[in-house]
């Protein structure tokens, strides 16, 4: 990265209110160093009791996902002889660019499960709270969990806890992987 860029992400980040940015990948003790750091940023830049909480009872739920469902290996650079990014690796920012907080993620999903999570996240937008509420209860009572021990309670926690329609998008990477971008916005 050219040293100009350095000072040109800056800006971005400052334009964008950045609070955290991070990209690697999320293991348990990134999920616990996160979450201390969010919980003292938040105590000092937010005033709100109930607002610092929805925050940061939806960042764990990202970060969750981040990982847990990470899927794939390296960066997919085309350029690149040889990928030198460790594998699963993620994106994190949290910003508050406004009068709200927003939340986004990136990570790896095999193309295979893209419509099925387009699917799962339109369904869950176009439910009001009492359907979120009921959806919730319902795979609560199913019982049933994935392999990787997951009951698939996490995006529908996310827009329980944001009151807002999940913003999502899929880039194609490969023939074997997307790469699948979450966006929380919270107030």
């Amino acid at each position: 990265m050219p040293l100009k860029s350095v000072y040109k992400l800056y800006q971005d980040m400052e334009t964008e209110q950045s609070i955290i940015s991070y990209k690697g990948v999320v293991s348990a003790d990134l999920l616990t160093s996160v979450l201390n750091i969010m919980e003292d940023k938040l105590a000092i830049i937010e005033e709100s009791v109930s607002i610092r909480k929805k925050v940061y009872n939806v960042l764990v739920e990202c970060l969750q996902n981040l990982y847990h469902h990470n899927e794939g290996k390296g960066t997919f650079t085309k350029n690149a002889k040889q990928s030198i990014s460790s594998d699963k690796a993620s994106i994190l920012i949290i910003s508050k660019p406004a009068d709200f907080y927003e939340i986004k993620t990136g990570n790896f999903i095999e193309n295979q499960k893209v419509e099925k999570l387009k699917s799962k996240i339109n369904h869950i937008n176009n439910l009001d709270k009492e359907g979120l509420r009921d959806l919730y209860v319902s795979i609560l009572n199913d019982g049933e969990y994935s392999n990787k021990g997951t009951a698939g309670l996490g995006l529908i926690d996310i827009a329980r806890k944001s009151n807002k329609k999940i913003e999502y998008e899929f880039k194609p990477i490969n023939d074997q992987y997307s790469f699948y971008c979450l966006n929380v916005k919270i107030n």
